[in-house]
């Protein structure tokens, strides 16, 4: 069961028209607009079994009794009340649009209407007032089976039964009810190993020019003329020819070194890179928190509380 209140009336009735067109079937959607009175009842003060009766009826939609005050003070302020049967399914959906439509968080509302001098307690005046069912046009309290409802958008009360996610709890077989739950998750870290690129160092390698003085020896020979003057006293055979012209000519000769240079390869510098694969053991800690329960009661107890959505 899923309950909103309304600050007006047209937010209330597009709200019902959205969950019909949502599938929502209308005589699971019920309606109560707090500023619609008998007329006839305006002239009398209520009896205090008209107040009982309309007191028990808030007790089908509402749990505990100061949640009855609250909503029954919003009536009496003029709002406007509805309350949808919704199943598993359509309880997400049905949220979504009563918040959609202006859905008011009453707890809100409730604190400012203590600063204004509300006591908390409901009126004698807005304890006649009459619920309305959109199916079947009838006034009066639905049929007394044991609910717990929550307004979206609100944190329900403690001892309500209620859980924060809008959970109503059901009685099991055995007659007792869930009245909450609080969950203490179990932690543990898992060790994931992964890889990366780093670095280690470069290898450079540069190539430049060196000028170094070498020495190397080579023989060279050298031809010299000499003129050399003698003197001479002997008979000369053919004294026609000695008087002839004549020109010698001898010519000096010599070696000088020729440089030339030849480059040779003498040695090569080879750059390669290798790789190679290798298993490497990494070890760390990692967390995991444990639950240890300590159950001091002295007897055993039967059965399961279940809780579940209505």
């Amino acid at each position: 069961m899923v309950t909103a209140f309304f600050d007006s009336r047209s937010d209330a009735e597009d709200a019902i028209e959205r969950l019909v067109g949502a599938g929502v079937p209308r005589d699971s959607v019920r309606f109560m607009p707090g500023d619609e009175r008998d007329p006839s009842d305006t002239a009398r003060t209520p009896s205090r079994t008209e107040s009982s009766g309309f007191w028990d009826s808030l007790g089908d939609w509402f749990l505990p009794d100061e949640d009855r005050g609250t909503y029954a003070e919003g009536l009496r302020r003029g709002g406007y009340l509805i309350s949808v049967s919704a199943t598993d399914e359509q309880y997400e959906r049905v949220i979504d649009i009563l918040d959609d439509e202006g859905t008011i968080d009453l707890d809100e509302r409730a604190e400012s209407w203590r600063s204004e001098g509300w006591s908390g307690t409901p009126t004698a005046d807005v304890l006649t007032g009459a619920t309305a069912n959109l199916a079947t046009g009838d006034a009066g309290t639905t049929s007394g089976s044991e609910r717990a409802t929550v307004q979206p958008g609100s944190v329900p009360p403690a001892g309500t039964g209620i859980n924060s996610a809008g959970f109503a709890t059901t009685p099991d077989p055995s007659g007792r009810a869930a009245v909450g739950e609080e969950v203490i998750p179990v932690v543990e870290e898992q060790l994931r190993v992964g890889k990366r690129d780093v670095s280690h160092g470069r290898v450079r390698i540069r190539s430049y020019v060196v000028e170094t003085p070498v020495e190397e020896q080579v023989i060279l020979r050298e031809e010299r003329v000499a003129v050399e003057r003698r003197p001479v006293d002997r008979a000369l055979g053919d004294a026609e020819q000695a008087f002839q012209e004549r020109t010698i000519e001898a010519e000096e000769r010599g070696e000088e070194a020729v440089v030339s240079k030849e480059a040779r390869v003498k040695e090569e510098v080879v750059v390669r890179k290798e790789a190679e694969q290798r298993t490497e053991t990494v070890s760390d800690t990692v967390r995991s928190t444990e639950v240890g329960v300590e159950d001091d009661r002295g007897g055993r107890v039967g059965g399961t509380n279940t809780t579940d959505r209505t």
